[in-house]
């Protein structure tokens, strides 16, 4: 989630609409439009109308139309000669509406104005305060969210927000332990990151020897039989350059993902009312080789990554990934201050598999 869509959606949608604003005091460009269209369509209305009442008067006396050029006028009778003059008049207002229309067309950016700054601002509205799609670019998730998931963010759950300034002007909530969070990545905040809420402000985090646990209360963990789908564990590794003319083709992705998940067990961890399940690798702790952790924690270098402690700071949060040894968490990098929240995980709506193929849905559901 390494683009913040806000960054063009902001800046097109107050433009827009300083223009449709302008036009509505100062411009007025729609409205004179609009009405000369009106009178246009009216004029050419009453034209026709008049074309035949001319038509019956004519027919009465058997003249032609053809003939008019070649009368005087005097000569024709009276009522041919007052619906030939109406006529006539009709038409010449016709000419003078098609002129103003034409001379009141809309410019281009007024047109784009009242067309899309509507909907723009709805949009805007909508990602920015209430719901906003993301999708899932990695593993560090696995096995709660895979690469491919298309996910719904709540964005009013931890406060509502401005875009771009990211200052909140409503308190709506805070996360609580277990949430599954999006957030400005504090080392580069125009990347967004997604992780568990594992520390909340004040608490201490301390893992010994494969036990987790909050202000030294372990964290309820049961081992679980859990058979991933084989189709999702083929996507575990994405095909690609890896390194300078270093390449991961499809197949050995494949047999990577599937070698990785021999190895993987799997536990139901229960914080306060969440439940979800996490994945640990055997014989690898990666928390060993973090440099935050080494930092807050000395006896993780001592322990191998077996063993360490930190406390979370105030409006701060400490947040890991569920795919433990494959997540460049907050035991890497740090704490996530309250300001980068974005919002709250809460729905799977679609999974795109890598490359040409379609969308599926068998994975729609609520995110535990």
């Amino acid at each position: 989630m390494d683009f913040d869509f806000n960054l063009i959606l902001v800046p097109l949608t107050i433009g827009l609409g300083i223009v449709w604003l302008l036009d509505k005091l100062v411009f007025k460009q729609r409205g004179g439009y609009k009405k000369h269209i009106q009178d246009f369509t009216l004029a050419k209305a009453n034209l026709k109308r008049q074309e035949l009442v001319l038509a019956e008067s004519l027919k009465d006396y058997d003249i032609s139309y053809d003939d008019l050029s070649h009368l005087d006028k005097n000569d024709l009778p009276v009522d041919v000669r007052k619906d030939y003059d109406d006529y006539l008049d009709t038409k010449s207002y016709v000419n003078i509406t098609s002129t103003k229309t034409v001379n009141k067309q809309e410019s281009t950016l007024i047109r784009w104005a009242y067309d899309f700054f509507p909907v723009l601002a709805v949009v805007l509205i909508v990602r920015a305060f209430l719901i906003e799609p993301f999708n899932i670019p990695s593993s560090s998730m696995v096995p709660t969210l895979y690469t491919g998931d298309f996910i719904a963010v709540n964005k009013y759950a931890y406060g509502v927000r401005l875009p771009l300034t990211y200052n909140k002007v409503l308190d709506t909530g805070e996360p609580e332990h277990g949430d599954v969070a999006v957030f400005r990545y504090p080392e580069n905040p125009s990347i967004y990151y997604i992780k568990r809420v594992i520390g909340l402000p004040g608490d201490t985090v301390s893992y010994d020897q494969g036990i987790l646990a909050i202000n030294d209360v372990p964290v309820d963990t049961q081992p679980v039989d859990f058979s991933a789908d084989t189709e999702l564990t083929s996507q575990l590794y994405p095909p690609g350059e890896i390194s300078p003319g270093q390449e991961l083709t499809e197949e050995n992705a494949i047999a990577m993902g599937q070698l990785e998940e021999g190895e993987a067990k799997y536990f139901q961890e229960t914080q306060g009312e969440n439940k979800h399940l996490v994945r640990y690798l055997a014989g690898m702790n990666s928390a060993q080789y973090a440099p935050f952790l080494q930092q807050q924690s000395p006896e993780v270098v001592s322990s191998a990554g077996t063993e360490w402690r930190i406390s979370v700071p105030e409006g701060h949060y400490f947040v890991m990934g569920d795919n433990r040894d494959r997540s460049a968490d907050g035991r890497f990098w740090g704490f996530v201050p309250d300001e980068n929240l974005a919002g709250k995980a809460v729905y799977i709506w679609m999974h795109k598999p890598p490359g040409l193929n379609l969308p599926t849905f068998q994975r729609n559901g609520t995110i535990d």
